[in-house]
């Protein structure tokens, strides 16, 4: 029913200082941002692109979504609402006409008070936000442009940059980092609200040498892009380097993708077709053009790409038709020593696809395929274990995608086929079984041959293959300030794995209970265990499996003490067991923010203590960073860890950020390994950023 004038009247007595705040604070939208991301990406962050999702959803508090006028594809940029908090929103403003205030969300069906201020600094219901025509004029007299400088170093000397004698280098090349300690980066971005965007990116990564031997154009790594979103029937052009996303990741995904967190119900992809790239991974993304066009219900992508990516080549340089013999793929873009530069672009990596997606109000299919190939030969290091992986330099893939939906349920999934005739298949659907109650439950089943070389689906592995899962997630909201999520993933693999050399099975479970009182207020109790089954430690002829069972317990509290000073406390416990082998540890932090709307200054101060009995039980926790700079590291070892986060606004364009972050270690005399050892129980970074927007 829609809201009557007394209610709406109480809703604004209610709550028009919050909304007004939060619409007009770039603060409480990085806040918001700052949390959103760590629920995403704290359980999987391997492979997480956490900086453009980030810029986004910057970009979008700076340029609103007018829910009112917005479509479903500008409805899934938020990356908060679920397909079918979407559909309910459409439907009740088809049904009940526009949104009058922003709380009158309220009476959509899966929205509450917790959801509408995840997405408050994001959306408005402003005339303003209407449609825009495009125009040469428009762009440059409404665009913004962002040139970023950062520079961060350790104080602490890696062996990596100590002295060495003339003749000890001359005899191992590889004993010395070529270049200097420090990280540079640098970054030009033009946008037009979300119709345009061009930017520039380079970086130089510690040890890296600069405009000097090795690099004497200056950054090891360059990238740049075009983008164009709805120009008439062109849906989005992208030319420059760009990312591509289609169904459920198990054909083709390049980006940001998630997997489980504690949203234990959002586990559906939405993809968004070709996406600008602003990262700095050095070899998972695409480099030439692709656009998106609108033919009625149907919309038709087509892309190419060509580009040169690190590769580990063998001694034996010379295969087929004098083809360099590569053994894998690099991923990590570093080039610091000879041995490294030697696999920098060893190998050109060709891609041309295309996809086709029908779409209506309740319905979407999609067909997706691609051609991969290197020119290169690839053999790789085949064992026992990996027998089945894949090792050959061309691939074709196809995949076929779709999403129903209807009354309170979103049925989804993807079907995928490679070249050697190996499938992968998913099916999940998500349900709202009351107002107060959503379920999601997920099916997977990846043979132990399917390797597409450029997917990215949901899973325990980090490549859909050799898995069969069966995935269940609920959310409850007990009250209205009291949510409870949870999942269970019950997964096995039928082939043998790295350090896994027999089929296995295994569980992982969580138990999430958030109270939100106020939006500045939270409290969250967690507990997950996960058991991924490894080989056992004991010498033996046969190695067998050994359950490997990881327990964690979080307690979180984050409240204000004043309208300027909030706190957030955090106790993390780890028990660790392999067999009869016993690991415990435990992290405890204290958070200091300083947010005042009408000062310049914001703070943000961390002291931690750690106490673990080794690697394997690590605590992982998210860190405050400079603007698009993530830290989510691990605690090991015993020690301290403290960080002093500050930013400045110098001008309402000019934005100075410095972090100062020491570690130390209380059990030990030195960290990192290698080249990166450090002699000294303690580790200091030093990072700063300068942001200048016109």
């Amino acid at each position: 029913m829609r809201l009557t004038c007394q209610s709406l009247l109480f809703v604004w007595v209610s709550f028009a200082g919050p909304l007004i705040s939060a619409q007009d604070s770039l603060e409480v939208a990085q806040e918001t941002l700052f949390q959103h991301i760590e629920s995403l990406v704290e359980m999987e962050s391997e492979g997480m692109d956490a900086a453009s999702l980030a810029e986004l959803l910057e970009s979008l508090s700076a340029h609103p979504v007018n829910l009112n006028t917005a479509s479903a594809c500008e409805l899934r940029q938020l990356f908060m609402l679920s397909e079918l908090q979407i559909r309910h929103l459409l439907d009740h403003i088809s049904e009940h006409g526009e949104l009058i205030s922003l709380y009158e969300l309220q009476s959509v069906k899966g929205f509450d008070m917790t959801s509408i201020r995840q997405i408050l600094p994001f959306v408005t219901l402003s005339t303003s936000h209407q449609r825009r025509h495009f125009s040469l004029f428009n762009m440059f007299r409404d665009g913004e442009h962002v040139l970023f400088l950062r520079g961060q170093s350790l104080l602490e000397e890696q062996k990596g940059f100590s002295p060495i004698e003339e003749e000890a280098l001359a005899s191992n090349p590889n004993a010395r980092y070529l270049g200097s300690p420090y990280r540079l980066y640098s970054r030009y971005r033009f946008t037009y609200y979300q119709n345009v965007s061009f930017g520039l990116t380079a970086e130089k990564d510690p040890g890296e040498e600069f405009f000097r031997g090795t690099q004497p154009q200056g950054f090891d790594y360059y990238s740049a892009h075009l983008h164009l979103r709805d120009m008439g029937r062109v849906k989005s052009f992208s030319a420059g380097d760009y990312q591509v996303q289609f169904g459920q990741g198990l054909t083709i995904w390049s980006g940001m993708g998630f997997g489980k967190s504690s949203e234990a119900i959002g586990i559906k992809k939405n993809g968004m077709g070709l996406r600008q790239y602003t990262s700095v991974d050095e070899n998972n993304f695409f480099r030439g053009v692709g656009a998106t066009i609108h033919l009625g219900p149907f919309e038709l992508t087509a892309f190419l790409s060509s580009k040169r990516r690190d590769g580990n080549v063998t001694e034996n340089d010379a295969g087929e038709h004098g083809k360099p013999v590569i053994t894998s793929l690099q991923q990590t873009g570093l080039h610091r020593t000879p041995r490294e530069l030697e696999g920098k672009h060893a190998v050109r990596e060709n891609i041309a696809g295309g996809n086709l997606t029908f779409r209506n109000q309740h319905l979407s299919l999609g067909l997706t395929a691609y051609h991969w190939h290197l020119d290169a030969v690839f053999r790789r290091n085949l064992s026992f274990y990996n027998q089945f992986d894949f090792s050959n330099n061309k691939y074709l893939g196809i995949g076929i995608d779709y999403s129903y939906l209807t009354r309170n349920m979103n049925v989804f999934g993807e079907a995928a086929i490679g070249d050697n005739g190996h499938t992968a298949f998913l099916n999940g659907i998500m349900i709202s079984l009351h107002r107060n109650v959503s379920m999601s439950v997920l099916h997977r089943h990846y043979a132990r041959g399917y390797h597409s070389p450029l997917a990215g689906a949901f899973g325990e592995n980090t490549r859909p293959s050799n898995e069969h899962g069966m995935y269940v997630g609920a959310s409850v909201r007990l009250s209205p300030t009291v949510r409870l999520n949870a999942f269970a993933d019950h997964f096995r693999f039928p082939w043998m794995k790295f350090r896994t050399y027999a089929p296995s099975q295994g569980s992982d479970y969580m138990i999430h209970v958030h109270y939100q009182p106020a939006r500045d207020m939270e409290f969250i109790a967690r507990f997950r265990r996960k058991n991924k089954p490894l080989n056992t430690h004991e010498s033996a002829m046969i190695r067998y499996l050994e359950p490997v069972i990881r327990t964690q317990i979080r307690l979180h509290a984050a409240y204000p003490v004043s309208a300027s000073f909030s706190l957030r406390n955090r106790l993390e416990i780890i028990r660790h067991l392999h067999g009869g082998e016993k690991q415990k540890g435990f992290m405890i932090y204290q958070d200091i923010l300083y947010r005042n709307l009408n000062s310049p200054l914001a703070i943000t101060l961390r002291y931690a203590l750690f106490d673990t009995d080794g690697f394997d039980s690590r605590v992982y926790a998210y860190e405050h960073d400079v603007l698009y700079a993530f830290s989510f590291p691990f605690y090991s070892d015993k020690g301290i860890k403290a960080y002093l986060l500050v930013r400045y606004r110098i001008h309402r364009q000019v934005d100075l950020y410095m972090r100062l972050a020491q570690t130390i270690y209380t059990n030990r005399d030195s960290s990192g390994s290698g080249l990166d050892l450090i002699e000294g129980n303690t580790r200091t970074e030093v990072k700063a950023q300068l942001r200048y927007r016109f």
